[in-house]
């Protein structure tokens, strides 16, 4: 319990830290006023005012804000207030968020490619390790071992082994191989994983790590980052048009995501961070109102019509934009409460 607590605050933290980050230092550079940046939420612990803006550290560790000034109709608006500003300075204010998100995870994945190389996995049919009480394990197969049939039918490559396991489910099956230069077999019987319903023979392939210099890694991390970005793009387009499930993950099953990662090393984390924070950069670009992609759209057609929007308008618009953010958040939790 507390890796995974540990785990979801340092996560939220710096994935909303990081977001609120791009839209602070981009409304300094075009000169707006903020009225405060915060790590955390809710009652201050400690803060400090230096120039017009106060730094403040709140009670909740998750994530954290920063108010610019001159957000709304309803303040006094001066030649520093966020709507007093040309059209392209909110534009890169309000988009700097989810830009800051992406550098993030591309930051995190190079880190980790730099330190820890690039895994190629090998299609060869060679035994890479035995997972521990596997049916693999109980009948002696050994680190090594080249399969050549398993049942009957020929092996040549490692997906042949998958596809020729799942027809013997719990049944005795001769596997073939060969050890040390020499043809030899083994009976065993596959096991049925009961969380997913597969038929395992519990063998995993033989993996390379491949090291890389420090601008080779950037190359891999851009290419990463963008197989990554275009993947949840895939999965999003297919939920939408209603061609798969859908499911999203609630703050509950991103703590339990979080800790999983954790409990298998710090390295996990950071993918899984990198991961998060990818997906929240591109969910705060769809233009739903309230996010900053709904943000774009109104500017944009502020600009295009050289005048704001109607307040009753906006007003709408904003309901819209929270009946469909609370229905994702009302739907992403009962699914986390159903997986729990």
């Amino acid at each position: 319990m507390g890796i995974t607590v540990l785990a979801t605050i340092f996560v939220f933290s710096l994935v909303v830290f990081v977001h609120e980050l791009g839209h602070f230092v981009t409304a300094k550079l075009t000169g707006m006023q903020v009225d405060e940046f915060a790590i955390g939420f809710g009652p201050k612990l400690c803060s400090c005012r230096y120039g017009k803006t106060v730094y403040s550290l709140r009670l909740i560790p998750l994530g954290g804000f920063n108010k610019i000034a001159g957000m709304t109709e309803e303040e006094e608006l001066t030649e520093r207030s966020f709507l007093n500003k040309p059209v392209l300075s909110r534009l890169i204010v309000i988009s700097a968020g989810a830009i800051m998100n992406f550098v993030l995870a591309f930051i995190l994945l190079w880190g980790i490619i730099f330190a820890n190389g690039i895994s190629h996995v090998s299609s060869e049919p060679v035994v890479g390790s035995v997972i521990a009480d596997s049916a693999a394990a109980e009948s002696g197969l050994r680190q090594g071992d080249r399969l050549t049939s398993i049942g009957g039918t020929t092996i040549t490559a490692w997906n042949d082994i998958s596809a020729a396991v799942e027809k013997h489910s719990q049944e005795v099956v001769t596997v073939t191989f060969i050890r040390d230069g020499a043809p030899q077999s083994l009976s065993v019987i596959p096991k049925t994983d009961s969380r997913t319903g597969r038929v395992l023979l519990g063998v995993t392939p033989v993996i390379t790590t491949e090291e890389q210099s420090f601008f080779s890694a950037a190359g891999y991390a851009v290419q990463r980052t963008a197989e990554l970005g275009s993947m949840m793009l895939g999965g999003l387009y297919h939920m939408l048009t209603g061609t798969e499930k859908a499911e999203l993950a609630g703050p509950i099953g991103v703590a339990q995501l979080a800790g999983q990662a954790a409990s298998v090393g710090f390295t996990n984390l950071l993918t899984f961070t990198a991961f998060l924070s990818l997906n929240l950069g591109i969910l705060n670009l769809l233009p739903i109102p309230m996010l900053d992609g709904g943000y774009i759209i109104l500017i944009l057609l502020e600009g295009i019509m050289r005048r704001r929007l109607p307040q009753k308008a906006l007003y709408y618009i904003q309901m819209t934009g929270v009946i469909i953010l609370g229905g994702m958040f009302i739907f992403a939790l009962m699914q986390d409460i159903s997986r729990f």
